[in-house]
């Protein structure tokens, strides 16, 4: 009787120990193992996260200690040894399973076992051990109902847990084969649970406890539905970025931080990024690529990672690749685009280096591809370095594809610093009202332009064209230069009109006011000058003690120049152009708020402007902002901008920040670029749920579907899905006449289908046209029905 006390006591324990193995931490507190208190929540410190836990994380366990006491219990009670009457008595004593009635006697007092890890890392029972200890009872609730689905991805997952939790479960022979379970109210709840209805499961649970006060739902349907929930918040949190619940959720839920939620995963790694703890983003997508091994979702978080860290954590991630199965990089599929990436990021860190690799690779795109966008992110990274030359090479491809304010304003720039401000001003001015920075790139380009030394041959309608900007414009440092280059034509009437222009517009320009005092001293306008040198008298010595200018006047000996004067009012004069005169101190002019500009003369005022090379301004967008910051309409723009330098994925959020505006039309338009960057970022379902925020024309509301329709064409082909790939491509053909490059994919499908005859048909029509792709296919059609004829 005693005996079978023992081993039914022993069954319980191990029972116990067995099933509490979900919860670790929970057995560590009961029994006394481990920390002495349990810590408080801190998500995933990276460095301590483990696929699984193991004998290795608890020092004071001991496997074979466990298997001599598992084994001391089930065994048959030895004769009692007075001798030793404290033997047993020294291990802790630990409350009995058992009824209080059959409680051992103190000299026989069991030990209480210590907890075990769980068997995915634990030893082996011996033979005897494993016989002597009876089978827990496994709850195969989730396993029946997955096998009556027929969704074999769960339930493999699931006979792998629970060979995890139990070593000794053996799962069916044919997984498939397993009976539906019995309790209709409890499949009931399974699918509840599948279709992710976690509220009505909460009631129906809740509502069978109270019919039935007996009946207690399944542990780990309970287990699951408390996941599925927090994951569920989380998303959500996410979606309506509230990052700092984000992180919170995470940290009480760490069983959603593995490799099977990847998207939870990459949540909050950008939550991390976004409540500034970058370092811990960077953990998370390091976490993912050191102990995930699924190559599309590795490749994902690359992708996403480059959109939120900068370039040198990104060198960090992209150590872990791995080799490919062709020899090759695995992210070498990738590998172009964040190549554009690092580029963009050196355009507006003139301090950063990127690895010359990048810049080769970038190089071969440009000229491969022959992309605007790619020769321009070259011209900037070149010219934010002083690299003059190569940027006026790929500024000057970038027109050639694509002529742009972008390339137009960079070539500007890079022709201004080797001197040539002529071509400058001609680049320039179609696209001098595109932006702010424009204007003033232009208006640089002017200001060099007059100030040429000897001064330029130009025509008469460029003199108009600038006179005009200048004027529209108010620019003092242009207005100036027009004024000395009136004199150089020995029209100082003009001159000095110019220079009292420029000072009406900046009282205090103190080269304009030198120019009009020795401009009315040669026009013999003494009260004129006595004015002008008592108004800067103690401001410009060279004003106030201003020497004989007789060596200016004009030379009625010397022939006229060939053209005209600047104003038709004012008639050429014959002159001779005044000697070089001492240079005055550099200065600095401000063209607009945070824009300056170096100012350095070359004779007497004739000053040439140097355009700094300040943050590239691609139309606004180059550097990351809060696009829920702006304006609904400069959200917009903003999101049209990413879109054309291929950041979809910033660009959905532009779009999203612009549908808050008040306007339809703008509505419209940002639904629309919204589903666009859905379809490139390759998401055609959430594209097909953007083009429903607001009301689109029939035009574009076609256009939406035959891309997306063609998008999941695509990726049904990719999956394998050839009928379901046939389905989109009849759809799509209803809405738009059929592309070659679709109709190649079609016969592609019908060669997969074995159906050869629809296949050569659909080949020979695409290969008329001339398309080496469909006459690839119909030779695989050949080799195919006809191996023998072919080589």
């Amino acid at each position: 009787m005693k005996s079978s006390l023992v081993a039914v006591s022993a069954a319980v324990v191990v029972a116990t120990l067995v099933t509490g193995l979900k919860d670790r931490a929970a057995l560590q507190e009961k029994f006394g193992l481990g920390a002495a208190g349990k810590p408080s929540p801190e998500l995933m410190m990276m460095g301590r996260i483990k696929p699984t836990d193991g004998p290795a994380g608890d020092p004071e366990f001991n496997a074979q200690l466990v298997a001599d006491k598992i084994e001391a219990i089930t065994s048959p009670p030895p004769a009692p040894d007075r001798s030793e009457p404290d033997a047993a008595a020294s291990q802790p004593a630990a409350p009995q399973p058992a009824a209080p009635q059959t409680a051992a006697p103190p000299a026989q007092t069991v030990a209480q076992p210590a907890p075990v890890t769980p068997p995915i890392v634990s030893k082996p029972p011996a033979p005897q051990q494993a016989a002597a200890a009876p089978q827990p009872a496994v709850d195969e609730s989730a396993l029946r109902y997955f096998a009556s689905r027929g969704d074999k991805v769960r339930l493999q997952a699931e006979i792998s847990r629970l060979q995890a939790l139990y070593p000794n479960w053996v799962p069916p022979a044919d997984p498939l084969a397993v009976p539906q379970n019995g309790d209709k109210q409890l499949e009931a709840m399974w699918q509840l649970y599948s279709d992710g209805r976690y509220a009505e499961l909460r009631k129906a649970v809740a509502d069978r406890q109270a019919a039935d006060a007996g009946w207690q739902p399944p542990a780990d349907l309970l287990d699951r539905l408390d996941v599925a929930e927090a994951r569920a918040r989380l998303v959500n949190a996410s979606d309506l970025k509230q990052y700092a619940t984000v992180v919170d959720i995470a940290a009480a839920t760490p069983s959603l931080l593995t490799c099977s939620e990847i998207d939870i995963l990459w949540r909050v790694a950008e939550a991390f990024i976004q409540t500034e703890r970058a370092q811990r983003g960077q953990d998370a997508y390091t976490y993912i690529l050191k102990n995930c091994t699924n190559p599309a979702e590795r490749q994902a978080t690359v992708e996403k990672a480059s959109t939120l860290l900068a370039y040198q954590p990104m060198q960090a991630l992209l150590a872990l690749e791995r080799p490919a199965a062709d020899g090759g990089r695995e992210f070498d599929a990738i590998r172009d685009n964040l190549a554009r990436r690092f580029m963009a990021e050196g355009d507006d860190e003139p301090n950063l280096t990127i690895a010359p690799d990048y810049i080769a690779r970038l190089e071969k795109l440009a000229e491969t591809e022959g992309l605007a966008s790619d020769a321009l992110l070259l011209g900037w990274y070149q010219l934010r370095r002083n690299n003059d030359a190569d940027a006026e090479k790929w500024f000057r491809a970038a027109r050639a594809k694509q002529d742009s304010a972008a390339a137009s304003q960079g070539l500007a720039l890079a022709l201004i610093a080797r001197k040539a401000p002529e071509e400058a001003e001609e680049v320039m001015f179609r696209w001098r009202t595109d932006s702010g920075d424009a204007t003033s790139t232009y208006l640089a380009a002017t200001a060099n332009l007059m100030a040429l030394q000897p001064p330029a041959d130009l025509a008469e309608d460029v003199l108009h064209r600038i006179a005009g900007e200048v004027i529209a414009r108010q620019y003092v440092p242009t207005a100036q230069q027009f004024g000395w280059y009136a004199r150089s034509l020995n029209q100082f009437q003009t001159a000095a009109r110019w220079f009292e222009t420029a000072l009406a517009w900046k009282p205090d320009d103190e080269p304009s006011a030198y120019g009009l005092v020795i401009t009315r001293e040669q026009l013999s306008d003494r009260n004129g000058v006595l004015d002008l040198q008592r108004a800067w008298a103690g401001r410009s010595s060279r004003i106030t003690n201003l020497e004989d200018t007789s060596a200016l006047m004009p030379n009625a000996l010397t022939p006229p120049p060939a053209k005209g004067g600047l104003a038709a009012q004012q008639p050429a004069q014959p002159a001779q152009r005044p000697p070089v005169e001492p240079l005055p101190a550099e200065r600095r002019v401000t063209l607009q708020p945070g824009s300056e500009v170096v100012v350095r003369a070359a004779r007497p005022a004739m000053d040439t402007v140097t355009v700094p090379r300040g943050p590239r301004q691609t139309r606004g967008c180059s550097t990351t902002i809060d696009a829920g910051q702006l304006k609904p309409a400069d959200a917009l723009s903003r999101g049209w901008c990413l879109m054309d330098i291929n950041r979809p994925m910033e660009a959905i959020s532009a779009f999203e920040a612009a549908l808050q505006s008040p306007s339809r039309k703008v509505r419209e338009d940002a639904a629309y670029g919204q589903s666009l960057a859905y379809l490139r970022a390759g998401l055609s379902t959430n594209a097909a749920v953007a083009a429903t925020k607001a009301p689109q024309n029939r035009q574009r509301a076609a256009e939406l579907q035959v891309a997306i329709l063609a998008d999941r064409a695509l990726s049904a082909f990719d999956a394998g899905r050839y009928r379901e790939t046939l389905i989109y491509l009849d759809q799509r053909a209803q809405l738009q006449q059929e592309r070659i490059d679709l109709m190649v994919l079609r016969g592609y499908c019908y060669l997969n289908l074995k159906m050869y005859g629809d296949a050569t048909r659909i080949f020979e029509a695409a290969a008329a046209t001339g398309s080496r792709d469909a006459a690839r296919g119909l030779a695989d059609v050949r080799n195919v029905t006809h191996p023998d004829t072919n080589n």
